[in-house]
């Protein structure tokens, strides 16, 4: 053959296939480089792993000395996914590693903070000598909610407490509410009525009122009830009049029921009983109250600024509810 002498080069098909290995060839190294170079660049940040450091250095040294030399693209590629797949698995490890050490750490804080919290109860020390108790073998300690450590057989009644004051308002109003409610059917109630009209000789009457109605009211309804009667009473108003009960004079803005609540009393007699009854027991007794009431009297203020010097008018007073009669008179001061 022609042309050994020189060397031979093998054929036409063969330099194109050692071209297309040395193109494929620096692909492959030009992966290496930007791989190398992205590693490289996360260099120092915590928390990441880097290509090429301890065990993966000797696995790129071990990469390197395998190809040298030609080798098949099957090869090359081959050896190139082992030493990746060996790189990915030692990089899961260390990452499980550190994820592991972080999740002590935290479960380290927890237990800290717990026992911090509860120092203040009677049973910290519980939580203190368990503390170095593995909590991945034993469920955690469930502490109940509501009152911790309340004792109770310890008296607490005179405690703050928001609900228990709660509860006590809320029944006070509903108490309050049922006795206003009450009271106003006592005002609304019947009450029967004897007077006298006194004018120097006494014309008793009856009349009906309710137990809510002040002097005042009294006065006027006395007032339509005497005018057919006496011509003095049509012309006069109700302002003129007084009611004189138990020699005492009651302003008009007092009321029935006001005198029968309170129990007030008079110079002669109760002022919460408005019919005419007398004493009638057959032995006396002086340590027992006589139990006497005399009927109220209506009179003109006229009549009474011209007589009040005489008896009975000389007997009669304003009636002060902070004055106290201690024992009923029927002569005298």
């Amino acid at each position: 053959m022609s042309g050994m002498g020189d060397g031979y080069v093998g054929t036409a098909q063969d330099a194109v296939r050692i071209r297309r290995l040395e193109k494929q060839r620096e692909a492959e190294r030009r992966k290496i480089q930007e791989l190398k170079a992205k590693t490289a660049s996360a260099k120092g940040q915590p928390g990441l792993l880097q290509f090429g450091s301890s065990t993966s250095e000797i696995l790129e040294t071990a990469f390197k000395k395998e190809t040298v030399g030609l080798v098949t693209r099957e090869e090359y590629v081959e050896k190139r996914v082992n030493i990746r797949n060996k790189i990915e698995e030692e990089e899961k490890e260390k990452l499980q590693k550190l994820q592991q050490e972080e999740e002590e750490l935290q479960l380290q804080k927890r237990r800290k903070r717990k026992i911090r919290g509860n120092s203040r109860l009677s049973f910290s020390d519980d939580f203190e000598n368990g503390s170095d108790e593995d909590d991945d073998n034993k469920e955690p300690r469930k502490v109940g909610c509501g009152k911790l450590g309340k004792d109770p057989t310890v008296e607490t009644s005179f405690l703050p407490d928001s609900e228990r004051e709660a509860e006590e308002q809320a029944e006070r109003e509903r108490l309050k509410k049922q006795w206003l409610r009450e009271q106003e059917q006592i005002r609304n109630e019947p009450l029967e009525i004897t007077y006298s009209y006194w004018d120097g000789a006494g014309h008793r009457r009856v009349i009906q009122a309710r137990k809510g109605d002040t002097i005042g009211e009294f006065l006027r309804t006395v007032q339509q009830q005497l005018a057919p009667e006496f011509r003095e009473i049509r012309t006069t108003s109700v302002e003129n009049l007084l009611y004189v009960k138990e020699d005492l004079i009651i302003p008009h803005q007092h009321s029935f029921y006001e005198l029968i609540v309170n129990k007030a009393r008079g110079k002669s007699g109760p002022l919460f009983h408005f019919d005419v009854h007398e004493d009638v027991r057959t032995i006396a007794d002086a340590t027992i109250e006589k139990d006497e009431s005399h009927a109220g009297k209506v009179v003109e203020r006229h009549w009474y600024e011209k007589n009040k010097h005489i008896f009975p008018a000389s007997r009669w007073e304003i009636y002060d509810p902070t004055k106290k009669w201690e024992r009923y008179t029927i002569h005298g001061d």
